[in-house]
């Protein structure tokens, strides 16, 4: 089977099922697993090359409605008549869906089941260990500094995020996505400030810049220094990889309460896989 991917999440879902060595082709921000990077490249996510996608002669073309935009790749998949399945998942529930799904269509349905069964009994894990806090900080994540978006009600990260034993502060927006300010995050006054910019290395994001809005050092975050740099690919990606950044969270809020990070992916390792 010839598989080709167009946005790094549903790359990571092949991986999830053992498939990387199926893959044709990839978008340019598809950098996990480190196998892919031999691959040829075609083109950001929003502006992908089908006339490349179609020379490679994919079986399945992996498509996604994950960011806005993405909608014109469908429109030319159709227009070509190429053999393409769309993901657009918003919650949790709705990844290892789509991971049940794949696994389906590309004939692995038994290692699918089996990393979502464990995915749910890890979820479990954490749910009963959370319900054990007296009390649940609250997180504001910056996905983007200007204009200002951070996740909402109906998303993986607020899910995470109560997985972790805090609460996403703006999880009474109901949209996916929300556009807030820095007034508005201001009189959240949250307990603790994740900085992750969607397609920004850690290297590149600067905490000291939040000293410099206007009123933000007498924000508890601030002031208690609990300003924390997460890693894109953890937890702003739709895919299974969620659950490191999960582990990865946790151990930020609740040293006490949950292990350490290791920064091993604890699907991967329950499943034997590498």
């Amino acid at each position: 089977m010839r598989i080709v991917s167009l946005c790094p999440s549903n790359t990571e879902l092949v991986h999830y099922l053992g498939l990387a060595h199926l893959l044709k082709g990839v978008d340019d921000f598809s950098d996990f697993p480190e196998s892919v990077n031999v691959l040829p490249r075609l083109g950001p996510d929003l502006s992908i090359d089908m006339d490349a996608v179609e020379k490679l002669q994919p079986d399945l073309i992996l498509a996604s409605l994950s960011v806005p935009g993405m909608e014109k790749n469908i429109d030319e998949l159709n227009r070509r008549k190429l053999p393409y399945v769309m993901y657009n998942p918003q919650s949790v529930g709705d990844i290892l869906d789509d991971l049940l799904d794949l696994g389906m269509r590309c004939g692995v349905s038994e290692r699918a089941k089996q990393t979502v069964q464990y995915a749910y009994k890890m979820m479990d894990d954490y749910k009963d260990a959370s319900s054990m806090l007296q009390e649940r900080p609250s997180i504001y994540f910056e996905w983007w500094p200007k204009p200002v978006f951070t996740p909402g009600k109906t998303n993986w990260l607020t899910e995470i995020a109560f997985l972790a034993g805090g609460v996403n502060c703006f999880a009474d927006k109901e949209s996916a996505n929300y556009q807030t300010n820095w007034d508005e995050v201001k009189q959240k006054n949250p307990d603790h400030i994740c900085m992750v910019w969607v397609g920004v290395q850690t290297a590149k994001m600067k905490p000291e810049l939040l000293h410099k809005r206007p009123g933000w050092n007498g924000m508890k975050a601030l002031v208690q220094n609990h300003i924390h740099i997460l890693d894109e690919d953890l937890f702003c990606r739709p895919s299974p990889r969620l659950f490191t950044g999960l582990q990865k969270l946790a151990s930020i809020l609740h040293p006490e309460q949950f292990p350490a990070y290791t920064g091993l992916d604890p699907l991967m390792v329950q499943t034997g896989s590498k």
